[in-house]
C-alpha cells in the first residue's frame, strides 16, 4: 500500500522510507531556514543535517554498525536532536532515556536493551561512574562543560567528516527496520522497553501532521521533553514538514509566554499541568500571544473547565490527544478543521483503529457508551517488548490489537473519551470510582488551581479517594467550600471522603502528575 501525504514543499512527495529522511530532506529543499531556536541559538535545516552526519560518521568509525542500540540521557537540547537523528541515519536503534532517571534507573534499561554507547550531557555520563559495571556500555560520548574520565567529547565527534561512502541516512533502512526502544514509565515492576520500527514512527509523524495540518508555516513552542513520545513526535512533525521548534529546556510558565510573542508562534504544545500553570501566571496578560492558531493537550485528560479557559485566554482551539509508549506518539486526536469534543481525545489517527472492549474477556467488543478497555491496532503499535516474551503476549493480542490499560468509551460519531487507568480506579464499598471524574468537578471550582485524586486504605470500604487541590494565586480555599462543591455535583458514593489544601503536586519529567506518589504529600 502507497501512503501519500501532501506537503508544501514537495506535493505529491511519498512517504518518508525512513526517520532520517526527515532531516535530510529538508536539508536539501531548505537548507538555510531555521529549524530549531534553544536558548535564543537558531539551527538551520542544513547545521542539523551537516551535525548529524559528522556525529554518524564518527559514530561508524568507532564501532558502532546498524542493529546496535545506542541511549541518550540529557535533558532537551540541540545536541540530543542531533544525536538522535545520527544514530537512526546509521541504521542503529536509538533509546531515548528520560532525564530524570537515576544513574541506577538508567543503567538498568542501559542493560536491558544491550546499549553499547550512550550519548548525554557531562553531568549524566559523570553520574554513571559507579554503575557502568551494570551496563554493557563501551563508549560514553559527553557534551556540556567538564568530560568524564573516560569518555569521548561530542565536539570531537562532530568535527569528522564523513568520508565519501558514507551516505546519511544509509539508504538501504527501511520502513520495517527496527528504530527506536522506548521505556515505559515502571509503575509496576521494572519500565519495559518497546520496540517501535521506522514505519511506526514515520507514520505517526505524518499523520499527526495531516491532523493538526503540520506545515512548513508553524513555529511552535514545546517544552515537553523530546525523550518522551509526545515530545519525541513534536520534534519529528517540525523537522519532517519545514517548521521551525522553539525548543524549552524545561518548562517556565514566563519564559513559555515570552517566546510565543517573540517568535510569533503558531503552536503550543503541553500536559495539562502546564496549561494549568500558565493559566495561574501572572505574567499572562503580559504578552502579546494572538499568533496561535491552535494549541495541543495530552499525557492526561484534562478537566473540561479547564480547557474552556485555556481556549478564551489563548483565543484558539486547544486539541486534546492521547497516545502511548508503544506506539512512539499518538493514537487519537482531535482534528484541526473537523468535530471537537471536549473530554473527548479525538477519534483514532488515520491506518489506525480504535475498539472499546469488555473488561471481563479483553475481547468482547462493547456497544457504544459502555466503558471498557481501549485498545489500538494499525501500522504504528510496537513489535513488541524486548526481551520480554510474557509482557509482549499480555499486551499484543491475536489479530493485532495492542492493550493500553485505559478505561474509556466511544460515542456514536467515533470519538473516543478516556475515563481513567485501570490501575487508577478506586473501589469503595464496591463502587467503582475514576480519579479524572472527581478531578474534573473539582477543577470546575473558580479557586482551584490543580487537582489530583489518590486513594487511601481504609479498613471498612477498602479504598476512599482524597484529593489533594493547589489554589489559584491568591484564593484561600477550605475543605468545607471543596466539599460543599462537590456533594452538589456528585454522587455522595463518588465524593472524596478527605481533602488536602497543598502547594504543588508530584509530576514527571513531562509534566504529568504522578498519582502514586500523591500518599507522599499526606500530613
Amino acid at each position: 500500500m502507497q501512503y501519500i501525504f501532501v506537503t508544501d514543499a514537495a506535493p505529491g512527495a511519498s512517504m518518508h522510507n525512513s526517520v532520517g529522511e526527515f532531516i535530510s530532506q529538508q536539508a536539501r529543499r531548505n537548507p538555510d531556514k531555521v529549524a530549531v531556536i534553544f536558548e535564543d541559538q537558531r539551527w538551520s535545516f542544513a547545521d542539523l543535517h551537516q551535525r548529524s552526519s559528522a556525529l554518524a560518521a564518527s559514530l561508524k568509525r568507532l564501532g558502532i554498525v546498524r542493529g546496535d542500540c545506542v541511549s541518550l540521557y540529557s535533558h532537551n537540547c540541540p545536541e540530543w536532536i542531533i544525536a538522535y537523528y545520527a544514530v537512526v541515519n546509521l541504521g542503529a536503534i536509538v533509546n531515548p532515556l528520560n532525564s530524570m532517571l537515576t544513574s541506577e534507573e538508567a543503567a538498568y534499561a542501559m542493560n536491558d536493551c544491550k546499549a553499547r554507547a550512550v550519548i548525554g550531557s557531562s553531568e549524566k555520563i559523570a553520574a554513571m561512574a559507579g554503575v557502568l559495571h551494570k551496563a554493557p556500555l563501551e563508549w560514553r560520548i559527553a557534551f556540556g562543560a567538564g568530560l568524564p574520565d573516560g569518555a569521548f567529547a561530542f565536539d570531537d565527534l562532530l568535527a569528522a567528516s564523513p568520508s565519501e561512502t558514507d551516505c546519511f541516512p544509509d539508504e538501504t533502512i527501511g520502513l520495517d527496520d527496527p528504530c527506536s526502544i522506548g521505556y515505559t514509565s515502571g509503575t509496576t515492576g521494572h519500565p519495559k522497553g518497546a520496540l517501535l520500527t521506522h514505519r511506526a514512527i514515520v507514520m505517526n509523524t505524518a499523520m499527526t501532521a495531516v491532523m493538526h495540518v503540520r506545515t512548513a508555516a508553524d513555529v511552535v513552542v514545546s517544552a515537553l521533553p523530546c525523550t518522551h513520545v509526545y515530545g519525541n513526535i513534536v520534534m519529528h512533525t517540525m523537522i519532517a514538514y519545514g517548521g521551525t521548534l522553539v525548543l524549552h529546556r524545561s518548562f517556565d510558565a514566563e519564559r513559555v509566554l515570552r517566546s510565543i510573542e517573540a517568535h510569533r508562534a503558531t503552536l503550543l504544545e503541553g500536559v495539562p499541568t502546564m496549561y494549568m500553570y500558565l493559566l495561574n501566571s501572572p505574567h499572562l496578560g503580559n504578552f502579546n500571544i494572538s499568533t496561535l492558531t491552535r494549541a495541543t493537550v495530552g499525557g492526561q485528560t484534562m478537566p473540561e473547565a479547564k480547557m474552556r479557559a485555556v481556549e478564551e485566554m489563548f483565543g484558539c482551539p486547544l486539541l486534546e490527544l492521547w497516545g502511548m509508549t508503544e506506539l512512539g506518539g499518538l493514537g487519537a486526536t482531535h482534528t484541526l478543521y473537523g468535530p471537537r469534543k471536549h473530554g473527548s481525545i479525538g477519534v483514532a489517527l488515520p491506518h489506525q483503529q480504535i475498539r472499546i472492549v469488555s473488561n471481563e474477556d479483553g475481547e468482547t467488543q462493547l456497544p457504544v457508551g459502555e466503558v471498557g478497555e481501549l485498545q489500538l491496532r494499525g501500522p504504528i503499535t510496537m513489535q513488541g517488548y524486548v526481551g520480554n516474551p510474557d509482557a509482549t503476549a499480555e499486551t499484543l493480542l491475536a489479530g493485532g490489537w495492542l492493550r493500553s490499560g485505559d478505561l474509556g468509551w466511544m460515542d456514536e460519531d467515533g470519538f473516543v473519551f478516556i475515563v481513567d487507568r485501570s490501575k487508577d480506579l478506586i473501589i469503595t464499598g464496591g463502587f467503582n470510582i475514576y480519579p479524572a471524574e472527581l478531578e474534573r468537578v473539582l477543577a470546575e471550582h473558580p479557586g482551584v488551581a490543580m487537582v489530583a485524586v489518590g486513594r487511601v486504605a481504609d479498613e471498612t470500604k477498602g479504598e476512599l479517594a482524597k484529593a489533594y487541590v493547589v489554589p489559584r494565586a491568591g484564593v484561600a480555599l477550605t475543605v468545607d467550600e471543596l466539599d460543599r462543591h462537590c456533594r452538589e455535583r456528585l454522587a455522595a458514593y463518588k465524593v472524596p471522603r478527605l481533602y488536602q489544601i497543598v502547594d504543588d503536586l508530584p509530576k514527571t519529567s513531562t509534566g504529568k502528575v504522578l498519582r502514586r506518589d500523591l500518599h507522599k504529600l499526606d500530613l
